[in-house]
């Protein structure tokens, strides 16, 4: 049973850049035909999907993001990281990490629980 962990720091103070990390277990980032992926909920707003790394290595963003966003991996940890620059109140929002063999999806096979992140000074 693959199971996904977000850590990372709760408040980011604008135009600093947020990073969070995603802990899988019970499956290989390195070795499934998965895509590994970040979406995001902000308050009163829908699921966002914001990027991924697949199971290679490759990366891809969401347009809207791409400019600010970088996803990379540890395989020996297996674990994957999300940057997010330039940060704004309005990247305030539960941030997920998630599994699944489909690229651009806000409804994953695999999700983590979230975690609260608010961007303020």
């Amino acid at each position: 049973q693959v199971q996904l962990q977000e850590s990372g720091p709760g408040l980011v103070k604008p135009s600093q850049t947020l990073s969070l990390t995603c802990t899988v277990s019970g499956g290989s980032i390195a070795t499934t035909s998965d895509y590994w992926s970040w979406i995001r909920q902000p308050p009163g707003k829908g699921l966002e999907w914001m990027g991924a790394i697949s199971y290679s290595g490759s990366t891809y963003y969401s347009p809207s993001l791409k400019s600010r966003t970088s996803i990379s991996r540890d395989t020996s940890k297996n674990q994957f990281t999300l940057q997010l620059s330039s940060v704004t109140p309005e990247d305030t929002a539960v941030y997920y990490c998630a599994g699944d063999r489909v690229l651009v999806t806000t409804t994953p096979s695999y999700r983590g629980q979230g975690t609260q992140v608010t961007v303020s000074s």
